[in-house]
């Protein structure tokens, strides 16, 4: 099965969660700026979630540059990805009216775990499709970047039953080692690109 299918629907369900992302965020009862201020704690966590949500979108981009069929291992992979990431909304509108609570916090922090496990078994499946001379495989090297995520995720959980400012700047450091594009797909997809 060609992977277009897969990748069309994916953004739009990417396309979908940062619509419900934004729609959950109210805008202020009074006109002053104190009330727009009030609302830094939902603003605050609707970046931290569409930054994350970017992440997965430019990655899913260039990671399926190098995946030219799918079999169903791999749409069902792909759908265990997009259940996790359907849940960061509601974590994202839970952490944010609730003022950075740590129950709230952690849960956020589950909500990313969720989505960096199922994106590592989305790859091992996209590998094992590939076979031994796997494209992807040789992409991601050693794959520090995604063996340190969840690492921080789960730092971040228990973080947040110590101080949430802490778990939240956890979250956000995880947040950065990937918003630099990934040179490895990019590399990857040098050489087919001239071909």
């Amino acid at each position: 099965m060609d992977r277009d299918r897969l990748t069309a629907f994916t953004d739009g369900v990417l396309a979908v969660i940062i619509t419900i992302m934004v729609l959950e965020m109210k805008a202020p009862h009074g006109a002053s700026l104190a009330d727009l201020i009030a609302l830094w704690p939902v603003f605050t966590s609707y970046v931290l979630s569409f930054i994350y949500i970017g992440i997965y979108w430019n990655n899913h981009h260039h990671f399926f540059q190098l995946v030219k069929t799918v079999d169903g291992k791999i749409l069902w992979a792909n759908l265990h990805l997009l259940f996790w990431l359907s849940m960061v909304p509601f974590a994202t509108a839970w952490m944010g009216e609730n003022r950075f609570a740590p129950i709230p916090t952690a849960f956020y922090g589950v909500a990313l775990l969720g989505p960096a496990i199922a994106w590592y078994l989305m790859q091992k499946a996209i590998i094992r499709q590939q076979g031994p001379d796997s494209p992807l495989r040789r992409a991601l090297g050693r794959d520090l970047k995604g063996k340190l995520s969840p690492v921080l995720y789960l730092a971040g959980v228990a973080l947040a039953f110590v101080s949430t400012l802490a778990a939240d700047l956890v979250y956000f450091a995880a947040a950065l080692i990937w918003l630099i594009p990934d040179r490895r797909m990019e590399s990857a997809l040098r050489p087919s690109r001239l071909a």
